[in-house]
């Protein structure tokens, strides 16, 4: 599950953002997206960072099981 998260930031800024990273071929979604991965992996151990990992690989089977469950009984 993503989660959306708010900053503030003065307008002028943020249009002077915007504008050059355009310029790069970039948007602040992006920029944001690798700050926010690389301060993950900065931040956040080793061994939780593989935790979490494995737990999202076994929940995406169990996904795919039920969503094919819902199918066979809607048949």
């Amino acid at each position: 599950m993503k989660k959306t998260i708010s900053v503030q930031i003065p307008e002028q800024k943020l249009s002077a953002i915007e504008m050059y990273l355009e310029q790069k071929n970039s948007t602040l979604a992006a920029e944001l997206d690798k700050y926010v991965e690389q301060l993950y992996g900065k931040v956040v151990p080793q061994v939780v960072r593989d935790y979490i990992e494995k737990m999202a690989r076994q929940q995406k089977p169990r996904t795919r099981r039920s969503a094919q469950g819902e199918n066979k009984s809607e048949q």
